[in-house]
């Protein structure tokens, strides 16, 4: 097992998990269990236990439910099972030793914990991340009239980004429409036009002008704006999640908000760049951690880090459904991070008092600083 003072200091430091979900309020059948487990669609006649991710769950999550390393699936599923839904939430959240989660609330398919549920499980604080996708939708349900969508959704964004507890947005929009977007701010009349056939059409928002309508909206609220790039669900369409197409819309942007990219690889080099050149772009690599599990967590931050600066990465779970992904997020991060600066240390290109100023500012201190959040109890540091 890996030692060293870096691996110490990041097991030791609570971390701020800028961007993640809710976990399941209810006992999962096997099926719905490792539905969750897999990004994609269910594999008929194969487990998503035989895989990365379903290999690491069972390496590192199944001590916390009293199981031997390894456990088979069947047992592990049985214990589960037996210990139920706020138990094992509770033990999974906890031993992620984060100090607080910023939970994107707009991604509900299954009934998840709320953010004030998530922290009390976790012993944690929580905030809020606004999806404004879901804000849009909800105006054009009221049914407006295509005149009054662009002030309607501004009113109804700004009225979410006030409720207590809200850091940041979010969009999705390398879902809806991928990132290869005309970058300039589209006009009243451009706005209302695709207003007047989404709202002929109905559906979600999927319509090119009121995304970009959307993300200029999103830089005059002024909150973090935080991006869905690269890996994700089969609903993506994986070349148009690619952040370097945002570059010139990037470059319009400098001055304004902080644009966070979630997830990225494949791309997170390409986020690397963008970080590297533009000041107000920052990165994670999210979810990927825990589908690559610790064994090559090293290696995917290795690469995204190859040239980011060291205030710009930061850490994130994406922990969605199940609170196993919360641990193991967090376990992959600190593992991960502490053997790539360890490994710098040992080569002297980098000196230890340097490498335990890069965990922290990665696990915590970069997106304190970027949502203005409040520094927690000294003692819990």
């Amino acid at each position: 097992m890996m030692t060293g003072p870096v691996l110490d200091t990041l097991d030791a430091l609570p971390l701020v998990d800028h961007h993640c979900h809710g976990a399941v309020t209810a006992d999962l059948d096997p099926a719905a269990f490792e539905s969750l487990l897999t990004e994609g669609e269910a594999w008929p006649g194969v487990s998503p236990f035989d895989s990365p991710v379903g290999l690491a769950v069972r390496r590192h999550c199944a001590p916390l439910l009293d199981l031997p390393r390894h456990a088979p699936a069947a047992d592990y599923l049985a214990r589960r099972a037996e210990l139920g839904w706020q138990e094992v939430n509770r033990r999974f959240l906890r031993a992620a030793h984060t100090e607080t989660f910023c939970v994107d609330t707009g991604h509900t398919p299954h009934p998840v914990t709320s953010p004030a549920e998530l922290a009390a499980a976790a012993d944690a604080t929580a905030y809020e991340v606004v999806r404004l996708e879901s804000v849009a939708e909800a105006v054009a349900a009221r049914g407006i009239e295509a005149d009054e969508y662009a002030g309607a959704f501004r009113a109804a964004a700004e009225e979410a980004v006030r409720r207590p507890g809200v850091v940041a947005v979010k969009s999705v929009a390398a879902y809806r429409t991928g990132f290869d977007l005309d970058p300039a701010r589209p006009t009243y009349s451009e706005v209302t036009r695709a207003a007047a056939l989404w709202g002929a059409r109905g559906g979600r928002l999927t319509d090119p002008v009121l995304m970009r309508h959307l993300l200029w909206t999103a830089v005059g609220l002024g909150l973090p704006l935080q991006l869905h790039a690269g890996f994700g669900d089969s609903d993506l369409r994986l070349h148009r999640a690619d952040p370097a197409l945002l570059t010139d819309w990037l470059r319009l942007t400098v001055g304004t908000i902080p644009v966070l990219l979630l997830h990225c690889w494949p791309f997170h080099r390409q986020a690397a760049y963008l970080a590297a050149v533009f000041e107000h772009v920052h990165l994670d690599v999210g979810l990927t951690l825990h589908h690559v599990g610790p064994a090559r967590a090293t290696a995917v931050l290795a690469e995204a880090m190859e040239i980011t600066p060291f205030r710009k990465l930061l850490y994130s779970s994406d922990a969605y459904g199940v609170a196993e992904f919360h641990h193991l997020g967090a376990l992959s991060f600190r593992q991960g991070l502490a053997g790539l600066l360890q490994d710098r240390v040992d080569a002297d290109e980098m000196s230890p008092t340097d490498a335990v100023r890069i965990a922290a500012w990665t696990g915590r201190d970069n997106a304190r600083r970027l949502y203005g959040l409040p520094v927690s109890d000294p003692g819990r540091d």
